[in-house]
């Protein structure tokens, strides 16, 4: 199998900047408040909490999109994720029942998708792949549809 791995879109790392920031919104806002409050020297609240939001939004992001890869080829997909904990999953095609493309608000606003795979059994049944850009992950899935078919016919 080859070992070169696809990494991502490079627009991935906004898109999930921008929900990890929206994410962790209501938690500065009720920091915000609790400062507000007097009750205890000011920056109590808030300074740790937008630490934690600056570190979340901006680091984690680029982080993960480096530690995120796959490969397709003629008959499995193979997607590698993780920095500190890692893993590498292996779906035969000839296992899956069936592929989704996702796109929240987000992904739509910057032409990306999640193609997700469904396969029988309990255990990573659902293996989804983030960040491909909506034409990719469109002709992903036509590929694996293509190669399932072909396993069938």
């Amino acid at each position: 199998m080859n070992d070169e791995l696809t990494p991502l879109d490079p627009a991935y790392v906004t898109t999930t900047r921008i929900a990890s920031g929206l994410g962790l919104l209501p938690f500065v806002i009720g920091a915000g408040v609790l400062d507000s409050a007097q009750v205890m020297p000011v920056g109590t609240f808030l300074v740790p909490v937008l630490l934690l939001y600056a570190f979340m939004a901006f680091v984690v992001p680029a982080r993960k999109y480096r530690h995120w890869g796959y490969a397709m080829d003629a008959d499995r997909l193979r997607v590698v994720r993780g920095y500190m904990f890692c893993r590498d999953t292996i779906v035969p095609f000839g296992r899956i029942q069936h592929i989704d493309v996702d796109q929240g608000p987000i992904d739509r606003r910057y032409d990306l998708a999640t193609l997700t795979v469904h396969t029988a059994g309990n255990h990573n049944s659902t293996v989804a792949l983030p960040g491909l850009l909506n034409a990719d992950a469109l002709a992903m899935r036509e590929a694996i549809r293509a190669a399932i078919r072909q396993d069938v016919l």
